[in-house]
C-alpha cells in the first residue's frame, strides 16, 4: 500500500510539472522525436510523426531543426541521425568518468600480460578508442585516444558489430565500405556475418591478420546497467612472440575478467 502511495505520488508530481511554466515542451517533442530512430535507422517524417504521438507539423520542425544543427540528415523524404547525436551520449558517460573507471582496470590488464590494453566504442562504421594504456608498440598503427579504425577489421569492431539488433547491422553494411587492410582481410559480408554469430555464441572476439599482419587482438564486452554491450575491452599481441592458443587460454580469461570490472564498477559509479 505504501509503494502504491509512492508511486501515485511521483506521479502526481510529475504531472503537476509538466503543466507549470519550467517544463519545456520543445525539448521534451525533440527527445520523443529522437526516441523514435532507436528502432528505426530512417523515417518519413509521416512515419515519425505516428511513433512519436505528435502532429506532422511539430515533428516536421524538429526534424528540420536536428537536420540545420547537425544532428539529422535527410534523403528521399527520409530522416535518419547522424553520428553527431552520440555526442549527447558522450557527455553522459563523460559525467559518470567512465573512461576514468575503466583506465586502472586496463592498467592491471596490461602489467598482468605485458601488452597493451584499450577501450573502444563503436561509431557508426568504425572503432574509436577512448581508453588506452600502451605497453609495447607491436603495430604500425600508432594508437591512440581517439584512434579510429574500420569496425570489420578490429577485434572490438567485430564484437560490437556481433551485439548489433538485426536492422542496426543491416544498416552498417549498408553504410560500410569494406575494403582489404590486408591480404587476409575478410570483406566478404556474408561470412563476416557468420563470424559475428560466432562471436554472439561466444561472448568475446578474436582477430588475426586484418589490420595488420601477424596482429591477433582478443576482445570482451563491458555492459552498462542495463547489460547492453557499450563498450569492448582489447589487448593486440603478435604472432611472432605470442602464439593463439596462449592468447586463447590465458589472455582471454584476464580480458573478460578485465571488462567484467569495469561493467560493474560503471554499474556501481552510476546508481551512487
Amino acid at each position: 500500500m505504501l509503494n502504491q502511495n509512492s508511486e501515485n505520488s511521483n506521479e502526481e508530481s510529475k504531472n503537476n510539472f509538466e503543466t507549470s511554466g519550467d517544463f519545456l515542451k520543445t525539448l521534451d517533442r525533440g527527445l520523443t522525436v529522437i526516441k523514435c530512430f532507436q528502432n528505426n535507422p530512417s523515417l518519413t517524417i509521416s512515419e515519425a510523426a505516428v511513433l512519436s504521438g505528435l502532429s506532422r507539423p511539430v515533428t516536421r520542425r524538429v526534424l528540420l531543426t536536428l537536420e540545420h544543427l547537425g544532428y539529422a540528415n535527410s534523403k528521399d523524404g527520409k530522416f535518419s541521425l547522424t553520428t553527431k547525436i552520440l555526442s549527447l551520449g558522450y557527455s553522459y558517460l563523460s559525467s559518470h568518468n567512465i573512461w576514468e573507471i575503466a583506465q586502472p582496470y586496463l592498467k592491471k590488464l596490461s602489467n598482468q600480460i605485458n601488452e597493451s590494453s584499450s577501450l573502444s566504442i563503436l561509431d557508426h562504421t568504425h572503432v574509436v578508442y577512448v581508453a588506452r594504456v600502451s605497453v609495447n608498440r607491436i603495430m604500425k598503427y600508432s594508437l591512440e585516444v581517439g584512434t579510429r579504425l574500420p569496425a570489420h577489421t578490429t577485434s572490438p569492431g567485430r564484437l560490437l558489430l556481433a551485439y548489433l539488433p538485426e536492422h542496426k547491422l543491416d544498416y552498417y553494411f549498408e553504410q560500410a565500405e569494406l575494403k582489404a587492410i590486408t591480404e587476409k582481410t575478410n570483406t566478404s559480408e556474408a561470412q563476416i556475418r557468420e563470424e559475428l554469430k560466432i562471436i554472439r555464441e561466444n561472448g568475446w572476439a578474436l582477430c588475426q591478420d586484418q589490420l595488420e599482419l601477424g596482429l591477433i587482438s582478443i576482445a570482451a564486452p563491458v555492459r552498462d546497467i542495463r547489460g547492453e554491450i557499450v563498450a569492448a575491452v582489447n589487448c593486440p599481441t603478435h604472432s611472432g612472440r605470442v602464439d593463439i592458443n596462449k592468447v586463447i587460454n590465458e589472455y582471454l580469461p584476464l580480458v573478460l575478467e578485465t571488462a567484467e570490472m569495469i561493467s560493474h564498477n560503471i554499474e556501481f559509479e552510476i546508481i551512487q
